[in-house]
């Protein structure tokens, strides 16, 4: 199967930056920090960031090999908005009802997975 390596690269950088602003203190970050009770402060960054862009690389590349090689705007967007809501958003919300979590995290979340997948189909279907 053929993937675009440079728009995998570009989604999976998307990702990394949406996670960037999604979770900073000016958005999220706060809410987020005092549901999950994770102080940013304490993490390791190499292991974190360095981690979650490889995660992010390895999902891009997969959800390319999922649209195939061209997959027009319209079935890039609308499966990266299913895939965020439909698979990863109600993964998330089985775990976190189980966990006992709030439905505040989990919105934060699921948001961030649906709009994640979106940008994926974005820049899968236009690159």
């Amino acid at each position: 199967m053929e993937v675009n390596m440079l728009a995998v690269f570009l989604a999976a950088l998307s990702a990394f930056i949406l996670g960037g602003a999604w979770y900073s203190q000016a958005l999220f970050g706060k809410i987020w920090q005092q549901e999950t009770g994770v102080n940013i402060d304490n993490i390791k960054p190499l292991q974190v960031f360095g981690g979650a862009f490889i995660l992010a690389f390895v999902s891009a590349f997969v959800f390319a090999m999922f649209l195939g090689p061209d997959p027009g705007l319209g079935l890039g967007v609308g499966a990266g908005v299913a895939a965020g809501a439909g698979w990863v958003a109600t993964s998330y919300g089985i775990n976190y009802l189980f966990a006992q979590r709030s439905l505040k995290l989990f919105f934060i979340d699921a948001g961030y997975h649906t709009l994640q997948f979106t940008l994926y189909g974005l820049i899968l279907a236009v690159l």
